[in-house]
C-alpha cells in the first residue's frame, strides 16, 4: 500500500551518467544517427535527443554519456537501450552492459499550506540554510544525511534534489517535515 504522506511527491527529472564504450568517434556517429547533433565549437560532446521516451543524452568521445529528462526507471532502461542500439548501428563497439547509473533525482512536493520562510530561518537558525529573498524567493536547506538539497517556497511547494534513489528523497522529506513541522 502506498504511503499517503508522499502523495504529492512527483519526480520531475532523473539524471543518469556513466560509460557505454571505451571511445566514440563523435563526428562519425553524429553523421549516422538521426537527431544526434555535434557542434564542438559550442560543446565538446554530441547531443542525442530521443522522443519516446523524451530524453536528451550527451555523448562524449571518451565513451561517457549523461542522460537527462528521465521520469522513471523504465524510461532510463528504454533510453539507454535506444542509445546502445543507435551506437551499434553507427559502428561503435559498446560495452556488453552499459555502466550507467542514476546520479541525481529532482522531485517536487506540496505540503498543502503556506510556509513562513522568515519563521523557519529564525526558529531553526542553522548554518545549512540560505535565505536571501532579494536574490531568490526560496529558502535553500542543505540536509546532511541523506545529502539532499531542499528548496522551500512560501507557497508550500518544495523542490528536493541530490538523491540517487527515491528512498533518499523520501528520507530527506521526512527529515525536513520533522524539522519544520512544528513551525507550520
Amino acid at each position: 500500500m502506498a504511503d499517503s504522506r508522499y502523495e504529492s511527491l512527483k519526480i520531475e527529472n532523473i539524471v543518469a551518467s556513466g560509460a557505454i564504450a571505451d571511445a566514440i568517434d563523435l563526428a562519425e556517429v553524429s553523421g549516422k544517427i538521426e537527431h544526434c547533433e555535434l557542434n564542438q565549437k559550442r560543446f565538446p560532446g554530441a547531443v542525442f535527443r530521443m522522443e519516446n521516451p523524451k530524453i536528451a543524452s550527451l555523448i562524449f568521445s571518451s565513451g561517457k554519456v549523461v542522460l537527462t529528462g528521465i521520469r522513471d526507471q523504465e524510461s532510463l532502461k528504454k533510453g539507454l537501450s535506444l542509445i546502445i542500439s543507435a551506437m551499434k548501428g553507427a559502428g561503435v563497439k559498446t560495452y556488453p552492459e552499459p555502466r550507467v547509473g542514476i546520479t541525481n533525482i529532482v522531485c517536487s512536493y506540496d505540503i498543502g499550506k503556506n510556509i513562513n520562510l522568515n519563521k523557519v530561518v529564525i526558529t531553526l537558525n542553522l548554518e545549512n540554510i540560505e535565505y536571501e529573498p532579494e536574490q531568490f524567493p526560496g529558502l535553500v536547506y542543505r540536509i546532511r544525511d541523506p545529502k539532499i538539497v531542499a528548496l522551500l517556497f512560501s507557497s508550500g511547494k518544495i523542490i528536493l534534489t541530490g538523491g540517487k534513489t527515491l528512498e533518499e528523497i523520501k528520507r530527506g522529506l521526512d527529515f525536513l517535515e520533522q524539522k519544520i513541522g512544528g513551525i507550520l
